[in-house]
């Protein structure tokens, strides 16, 4: 069996983009601003203001351990990414951004909202590939290993509270400790947005009594299938065909379509879902360990 390889140019492109937005938001906006988001980069952040180091370097060093227990507990391959990864923003952040982009001086509410969005969204490229920039992701994953239906954005959240009530007493000052809530809450909302991006979809369910045709039009104009139960109605007591489908967001306005033109008088009920997996949606896999 031919082995796979360890980066395709897929995840170097979404390592590349992702390292030079999660550094971006670092340098700009969360260092001068004196937030400590959680994580290791919190503790390397930290660091920085206490002794000067490199806040690239720091997090590098923090994550050592970290990535000893994702090769043990986790998958080799998944180490070998987020270690990867981890140097990658590392040298990235000290020796691209700081160097050549200047700081954000402004407001700190700002520079938290800021902060917060481009590095989660930029921790969601690296995510969305099956790796880590290491630190608290490897713990959040390790947690969403052990209850999967923890979202990793909240697994993030619970392993950061450490850092934030840390940060308080070494930049002697309880608003940055309330600017970095609210950065890492940005964070992780960003984070799991971009995750499950790809693994959005709108589920449709009508009751129709043209089941058949608006099925047949579904796969045809749409490529996708649907389900066909039978159903009779609580209160008419009549025969309909109960339709289920699920279809990415922008094959929702042609679906309509179909249901309108081939029985105006269907009854349709539509719901957004966050994920959908298998059958021409995303792979039905744990969702953070592909190479395990």
């Amino acid at each position: 069996m031919k082995e796979k390889k360890l980066i395709g140019w897929r995840d170097l492109a979404a390592l590349l983009a992702g390292a030079a937005l999660y550094g971006v938001g670092l340098h700009v906006f969360v260092t001068p601003a004196e937030i400590a988001p959680g994580g290791a980069v919190g503790l390397a952040l930290l660091g920085s203001y206490l002794w000067g180091t490199p806040v690239g370097l720091g997090s590098l060093l923090l994550n050592v351990p970290l990535l000893l227990l994702a090769w043990f507990f986790l998958s080799r391959r998944f180490a070998a990414l987020t270690a990867l990864a981890s140097a990658v923003c590392s040298l990235i952040l000290d020796g691209v951004i700081s160097p050549l982009l200047g700081v954000y001086g402004g407001d700190r509410l700002l520079a938290s909202l800021y902060g917060g969005a481009l590095v989660g969204a930029g921790m969601g490229l690296i995510l969305r590939r099956g790796m880590s920039t290491g630190g608290t992701d490897i713990a959040g994953c390790l947690l969403q290993k052990r209850w999967p239906h923890l979202s990793i954005g909240a697994a993030l959240l619970v392993v950061d509270g450490a850092v934030l009530a840390l940060s308080v007493p070494v930049f002697g000052d309880l608003e940055s400790g309330l600017m970095g809530l609210l950065c890492l809450c940005v964070q992780t909302k960003v984070i799991d947005r971009v995750v499950r991006g790809g693994q959005a979809g709108t589920m449709v369910i009508v009751v129709t009594r043209s089941g058949g045709a608006i099925s047949e039009e579904i796969i045809r104009r749409l490529d996708r299938s649907a389900t066909l139960l039978s159903g009779r109605g609580a209160y008419s007591g009549q025969e309909a065909d109960v339709l289920l489908c699920t279809v990415a967001g922008r094959q929702f306005a042609p679906l309509k379509a179909i249901v309108r033109r081939l029985d105006p008088s269907a009854f349709v009920v539509v719901t957004d879902a966050s994920r959908v997996l298998g059958c021409g949606f995303q792979p039905l896999q744990e969702q953070f360990f592909p190479y395990s």
